[in-house]
């Protein structure tokens, strides 16, 4: 019998009797240890595929590393960051039925006015961690390493893992992506979803197989239940790219784009679907329509409206208000001004320069050429979504432009990579030179705009920009030389997003238009198109409201505070005037929307409340409390009526005139509030009817008047019928038929108590 000697790296896989044979013919030279398994599994983690260098791996991993410090460093002092949306995760992980909907209150009054899917991550966070600061905002963080590994990826498979390691690291460094993803707006999840998308469809452009395209039409379908129609605006970009350069005949191409779409469809519609056929009187009322509909929401106020602006959209734009916190005034300069300049356009020039550079660089190569594909897809979706947001009339917030992100990186990096590699020609080296002097130069123009806050580093990046860009038009011999130019051109480019970026990490941010970079840039304006100052989102920053758009971040207006037309009731004072339209008496509740959302009618101005100052805000009494944290840094409230909120066992705990105010005493005491009207209080709901029966049948406690918050607010909208009548109606007749009382200061309807 022969016995036939396996490779010792077949070892592991031998039978225990082959194994055997094999040692007795090989005594006398033992084996090569076998490492554990545990061993094993970790250099699978650490040790780079055999197709990348050895450092590829190590590297990614050092950059995921880095970005979840920078997304999770000291990510509680922001406490519940937006409380509108905190709120709606508190009620989620108290009622499935809230969780489905994404109810703002966990007795199911109404909904806030986006899909649950961002809320969904954050509500199993806190059912499974607890509901607090940090499983909340956790979720956002890892959504933003995610993002970031996916797009390493993505850009690797076309280029090489130094260029995906430039489009991690610009993503990751983006001062809007630092934001997004340390706060609890749905953009985190949406970055994610578009990101995860671009990804598939790499995929499907190097194998031709219709799954990847399924997968892509999938995410893109979650998109629509992140943020609706915005998770649309990278679907031309991704079929026409597909279209143009598959892998496969036309024919097959067709077909499978028709696949991705009725994934996409799938994917976006079942939710949707269950909602319409859902029966009305069961579900919480759509917040944000005017007339309980899931479809009217997705195609007006946040479909078409926000393109063309009308009802319950003003803020870009002619006819809107068009200071900074809403975008600042319509064109192609908008992405660079004011604070989308500070939160996005650091690497914008580059990117076009890199676009350009790419499609000469490709100009002659296949239809299938992959950096051709990926130029069209990353330039198709940059192109089509930077044109919405620089010309849509209706609401839009800088933060918005975190969509733009990756695909600003990506172009970046694969422009980069493409004219380095094109070095000894002298189409090559003038790409280098212009994206260096492009990234470099605009950098230093947006640091000018905060020139009080590190000065020094303005300069320190144009002298880079100028030795790199002059040094890398000559064709230099020396390695060493060249290595040294390299390194000067990407500090010239990188310095000031990273330095922005860190910096908004280091700040706290609440409310619902947060803002990026130090507190400087809380005040300093200009650049083409600004409409003045820049909204402060950072809490207890400092700053001018642009336009007038009243400020998430600068102080919490609880229930009771009196925001008088024109001046803040806590924290910094907005400056400037107020926005179109006449104020509602008294106090109102809202300013600019959740998310971006500046409802019609009468715009409140002073200071809108936001979630997430600890101490100093306006109690209910309209006095400054402290001291009475709504948990994980949320906003304050009054003692008194905190408790006499939790004392109560009703379904909800008392009914309020807003959204905000509702939050705001949902985080507060962990019950449910009614929120009458939504928002800004022209949401239909709930009917006088309704209420009549919630109040006969003892499903609810008190009816929070704030110090004459909820009749001021019906007498000065009751003229726009819809909600704003039926907010007048409800406080009349409780006036009529219930008793008033003060609680810690706070006038209150006390709903179990009839007039005799």
């Amino acid at each position: 019998m022969t016995t036939k000697l396996l490779p010792a790296r077949h070892a592991a896989h031998r039978p225990a009797d082959d194994a055997a044979d094999a040692d007795d013919v090989g005594a006398g030279r033992p084996n090569p240890p076998t490492p554990p398994d545990d061993r094993r599994r970790l250099e699978r983690i650490w040790r780079s595929p055999a197709d990348q260098p050895r450092w590829a791996r190590p590297a990614l991993l050092g950059l995921l590393a880095l970005t979840a410090v920078l997304y999770l460093w000291d990510l509680s002092a922001s406490g519940y960051a937006n409380s509108f949306y905190a709120a709606a995760v508190q009620a989620g992980t108290k009622s499935w039925k809230a969780f489905f909907f994404g109810s703002l209150d966990a007795g199911n009054s109404i909904t806030v006015d986006k899909p649950p899917a961002s809320l969904w991550v954050m509500e199993l966070s806190g059912r499974i961690f607890g509901f607090n600061s940090w499983s909340l905002l956790a979720p956002q963080a890892l959504e933003g390493v995610a993002a970031v590994g996916l797009l390493y990826s993505t850009v690797r498979r076309v280029a090489s893992s130094t260029a995906g390691l430039a489009a991690g690291a610009a993503l990751a460094l983006t001062p809007a992506a630092v934001l997004m993803f340390r706060f609890d707006n749905p953009d985190a999840l949406l970055v994610l979803c578009l990101v995860t998308g671009a990804y598939a469809v790499t995929r499907a452009l190097a194998d031709g197989r219709t799954r990847w395209l399924v997968l892509a039409g999938s995410v893109i379908g979650l998109a629509f239940l992140t943020k609706m129609l915005q998770g649309f605006l990278v679907l031309p970009a991704f079929a026409l790219t597909y279209l143009l350069a598959g892998p496969v005949p036309l024919r097959r191409r067709i077909g499978q784009v028709l696949a991705g779409a009725a994934a996409v469809v799938a994917a976006a519609g079942w939710w949707v679907l269950i909602v319409t056929l859902w029966p009305a009187s069961d579900r919480p009322y759509v917040g944000g329509s005017t007339n309980d509909s899931i479809l009217e929401l997705v195609f007006g106020y946040n479909g078409l409206g926000r393109i063309f602006g009308g009802s319950g959209n003003g803020g870009g734009g002619a006819g809107g208000v068009s200071g900074s916190s809403f975008g600042g005034a319509t064109g192609l300069s908008r992405l660079f001004s004011s604070e989308m300049g500070n939160e996005i356009s650091w690497l914008l020039p580059a990117a076009l320069v890199g676009f350009v550079a790419l499609l000469w660089f490709t100009r002659r190569a296949p239809r299938t050429d992959r950096l051709r594909a990926a130029t069209l897809l990353w330039g198709g979706w940059l192109l089509v979504t930077g044109l919405v947001f620089s010309y849509m009339q209706g609401t839009i917030h800088p933060y918005y432009t975190v969509a733009l992100a990756p695909a600003i990186a990506a172009l970046v990096a694969l422009a980069a990579h493409a004219a380095w590699a094109r070095r000894a020609t002298i189409t090559g080296r003038l790409t280098c030179v212009a994206l260096v002097l492009a990234a470099g130069l605009w950098s230093f123009v947006l640091l000018g705009r905060t020139s009080s806050w590190q000065p020094e580093l303005r300069w320190l990046v144009l002298v880079l920009t100028l030795v790199a860009g002059i040094g890398l038009a000559v064709p230099i011999r020396p390695r060493l030389a060249v290595r040294g130019l390299l390194a000067g051109g990407l500090a010239a480019a990188l310095i000031g997003t990273t330095a922005f970026g860190v910096a908004t990490a280091a700040s706290p941010h609440t409310g619902s238009i947060p803002s990026v970079g130090p507190a400087a840039a809380a005040s300093a304006g200009g650049g083409p198109g600004t409409g003045g100052g820049l909204p402060s989102g950072r809490t207890g920053g400092a700053g001018s409201a642009a336009g007038s758009a009243s400020r998430g971040g600068t102080g919490t207006s609880a229930p009771g505070s009196a925001a008088k037309a024109g001046s803040a009731t806590s924290g910094s004072a907005p400056s400037g005037s107020a926005p179109s339209g006449s104020a509602p008496s008294g106090s109102a509740p809202t300013g600019s929307a959740p998310g971006g959302s500046a409802k019609s009618g009468s715009m409140p101005t002073g200071s809108r409340p936001a979630g997430g100052t600890t101490s100093g805000s306006s109690g209910p009494g309209g006095a400054a409390k402290s001291g009475v944290p709504s948990g994980g840094g949320g906003a304050t409230t009054s003692t008194a009526l905190t408790n006499a909120l939790k004392a109560t066992s009703s379904k909800w705990a008392a009914a309020v005139v807003g959204d905000q105010s509702a939050a705001t005493l949902e985080l507060a005491t962990g019950k449910a509030v009614i929120s009458i009207g939504g928002w800004s209080g022209t949401d239909p709901s709930p009917t006088l009817a309704q209420f009549e029966h919630y109040v006969a049948t003892g499903q609810l406690r008190y009816l929070i008047t704030s110090g004459g918050m909820a009749s001021g607010m019906a007498s000065g909208m009751a003229m726009g019928g819809g909600s704003a009548g039926v907010a007048a109606q409800i406080t009349k007749w409780v006036a009529a038929h219930y008793k008033k009382i003060t609680i810690g200061g706070q006038t209150v309807y006390d709903l179990s108590q009839p007039l005799s």
